[in-house]
């Protein structure tokens, strides 16, 4: 039974924490990949806070709808990666 709650949580954790994560790397990639592609700064804001909202929902579903917990958070965590490493090549392109 410990083990069980053990999954669970592990699950929760990675809807909350990683799908916060996800949330802010959608939001900030997207937004400056929009920014860059000519899009005004209030409409590539607001974008990519509707997509962050998306993707938040979207790793909640995915922790829980996995098989197991380990791949819930590699589901969350390397586009979460992916999404952080454009925003660095974006905002350091910038600079």
């Amino acid at each position: 039974m410990g083990r069980y709650r053990l999954a669970v949580a592990s699950r929760a954790l990675a809807a909350i924490g990683g799908g916060y994560a996800l949330a802010c790397a959608t939001a900030a990639g997207v937004g400056l990949a929009l920014a860059r592609a000519g899009s005004s700064g209030v409409d590539a804001v607001m974008w990519a806070t509707m997509l962050a909202f998306i993707a938040h929902a979207l790793a909640a579903l995915w922790s829980f709808g996995c098989a197991n917990a380990w791949r819930a958070w590699l589901g969350i965590a390397v586009p979460a990666a992916l999404l952080g490493a454009l925003t660095f090549v974006l905002r350091g392109a910038g600079a």
